[in-house]
Order: C-alpha cells, then structure tokens, then sequence
C-alpha cells in the first residue's frame, strides 16, 4: 500500500473535491491511500512552503507562490517526467491563464486544478437588474445595499484588476508600479465606494460577504470578490447568491481580473515520485475535473468544466455567467518578492478606503513597495 498525506484549504470548495476525488482515485487504484489535512484560509496562505515540503507529498499552492518555491526546491518540476501529451491538453483547456500560472523559468511547478478571478455577486431575488459598470456600482452603494471585501490583501487585489481593467496593467516594468495618473484615479474610484460602505467590509474577506449575503437580505451586491461556486448552490446557505462578470471601470467589457485559484503540486521529499506525479494529473485532467471534481463543492481549473451543462444546471449557471471574466483575468507577477508587496500594498490601499490616507500618499507607498520588492530603493 502507498500511502500519501495532502494538504488543502479549510473550506468546502478546497475540501470536499478533494476528499472525494481521493476517494475515488483509491477505487480505481486499491493499492494507493491519500489522506487529506486541512488548513484556514490564512494559515493556508502563511505556512512557509518548505515547511509543508517536509510534511506532505502533495499540497494545494495559489500561483504567487511558484517563484519562491521554485528557488527553495521544494517542488518536482512536473515536465520532462513523460507527461507532455497530458501537460499539451491542460494548456489547451485551461481556464484563461489558470495552467500558465504555475509555470515559472521554463518548468510547471503544480497543475490547476481550480480556477477563480474577481467576480460580482448578486442577490436577483432583491436586486432583478444587473450592475454592468462602476458608475452604477457607486450609485447603489449610496443606498447602503452593498458589499465590498477590502481587507487589505482584497483592497490590493481590486487595485490590481480595477487598474488592468483601464489598460493599464500594474508591475509591467521594473521602474514603477504604473502611472500615477492611474493609480490615483482607481483609488478615488474605490474609495467612492468605500465611503457608504458597512465598516465591517474593511476587515472582511469574499467568504465573510458571501456568507453575509447568503445570510441576510441586508445587502445585494458586492461589485468584486473571488467567486465561490457554491453560494450558488441550492442549498449550501439560506439565500442563494448569484455569481457574474465583473463590473467594467473601463471600456473594453470585463477584462483584467486578478486570476486566483489553486494548483496541486508534488513535494520533492516525497518517496513515490512517479505514483505522486501520476496522482496530481489525474486530478487535474478532463474527467475527473468535469466529473466527481466538480459533482464536489469544487470550481475546476479545467475549462471543459465551465461548459458543462451539468455543472452549470447545478450552480445556476456560476460558471457560464463568469466564464468571460475568468477568460480575460490577468496574471499578477510571481517574483519571490511580490507577497511582500501585496502585504504592504494591501494595508496601504486599505487605509486608503478607510479614508485614514490620501490617494498621493497612498500611490507614494505603493511605488516604494513594488520598487523594494523588486531589490531596487526608490530614489
């Protein structure tokens, strides 16, 4: 018996998919046994990679951190180990930039296995149109009716995709973040938000939204969050909350997203290298994703999943409804140093929303972050 530990995200789009795909993987092959451990979200987050290498033969990573694991050599680098034929499928079926993502100085350090961007949510049963642009964002939010998660690595993250979403994509060059003109034109949009916000926004993540709105009839719409496919769900909470495209602050439709999601990579310590590498494949290849993957609480990686008529019957088309926004997401910088700079970016940004910092300021501390990140002082 070959017995493997892994490691996910404690929530049950990083949970239930992968106990039931574990299981499932052990039916087709008695002779394999992977247990699964969970972490909160922010432990998740936190936990040094190198750490988790030492522990668990497969973990569950976002892609900012490909380029530090990368240098740690905690990873197998999943090419050149006689999958080229599967690793050609994924990158032909991936979820906009979701399988690029994991590649990093020419090797794919983790396969997709879910995908995610910055979506809007809506309670339809409260609020019968859609929201299409920012300016109506910022029309309802006068009434109190909305939600927006801006605890700081969120604020960040909707600077990011507000900022790409007018073309003018951060982290382009290794001299500045982007323009200032830009920069201070997203706060100010942001911020006109934030000022008929419920404070409680500051310090809430897209879990604790959705969970407020799938809870209570206090708030029907939330312009940006990281979508969760099982709010969507009937069932999952009380009230069902609809996912879609992302309100557009530019011209060109709902573009420019920050791409989220999670990759399954293999630790370099493990002792069954081939059976591992074997394993992560199968769980992110077309049947197990459009399959008991998606049959699971989860949001699959693989884009066959999100045309599925069965998965969008089950999720009130979450899938169909986001679809053109994951497509056109963008790909944040994965540098070792850029976590650090969404550190101090997010609590810069969040003072910002809180109105505790002015937009100049605030873009000060943002440029001197990114050019800090990058092992460059800003002059």
């Amino acid at each position: 018996m070959i017995e493997f530990k892994g490691m996910t995200w404690d929530h049950p789009r990083g949970v239930d998919p992968l106990v039931a795909a574990s299981e499932e993987y052990n039916r087709l092959n008695p002779q394999v046994k992977i247990e699964r451990e969970k972490r909160s979200l922010q432990a998740f987050a936190d936990q040094p990679l190198e750490t988790m290498a030492s522990t668990y033969d497969f973990m569950v990573i976002d892609h900012p951190h490909v380029g530090e694991a990368s240098a740690q050599g905690v990873l197998i680098a999943l090419d050149g180990k006689g999958y080229e034929h599967e690793l050609a499928a994924l990158a032909a079926n991936s979820t906009g930039a979701s399988h690029r993502s994991y590649e990093w100085e020419g090797h794919q350090w983790a396969l997709a296995i879910d995908s995610a961007a910055q979506v809007a949510a809506r309670r339809r049963d409260l609020l019968e149109s859609p929201i299409t642009t920012w300016d109506e964002v910022i029309r309802l939010a006068e009434t109190g009716k909305v939600l927006f998660p801006l605890k700081p690595v969120d604020a960040v993250d909707a600077f990011l995709s507000l900022c790409a979403n007018i073309d003018d994509p951060c982290a382009e060059t290794s001299t500045t973040l982007v323009s200032r003109k830009t920069g201070v034109y997203v706060l100010e949009q942001m911020y006109a938000v934030a000022k008929h916000l419920d404070q409680r926004c500051f310090a809430m993540n897209p879990i604790g939204a959705l969970d407020l709105m799938s809870e209570t009839d206090d708030f029907v719409y939330c312009p940006m969050l990281f979508g969760y496919v099982n709010y969507s769900q009937a069932g999952f909470r009380s009230k069902l909350v609809h996912h879609e495209n992302m309100p557009v602050l530019g011209n060109d439709g709902p573009k420019g997203s920050i791409l989220g999601g999670t990759g399954i990579c293999v630790s370099s310590l493990t002792k069954h290298q081939e059976e591992a590498i074997k394993f992560a494949f199968w769980l992110a290849g077309e049947e197990c994703q459009t399959g008991v993957y998606a049959a699971n609480n989860g949001q699959p990686g693989h884009a066959k999943a999100w045309v599925s008529v069965q998965n969008n019957a089950r999720s009130n088309n979450f899938f169909s409804n986001t679809k053109e926004t994951l497509d056109r997401s963008w790909l944040r910088p994965r540098y070792a140093g850029f976590l650090n700079f969404a550190d101090e970016g997010g609590d810069a940004v969040n003072a910002f929303v809180r109105g505790d910092a002015t937009a100049e300021a605030t873009m000060d501390i943002l440029e001197r972050s990114y050019l800090n990140s990058l092992g460059q002082s800003a002059s």
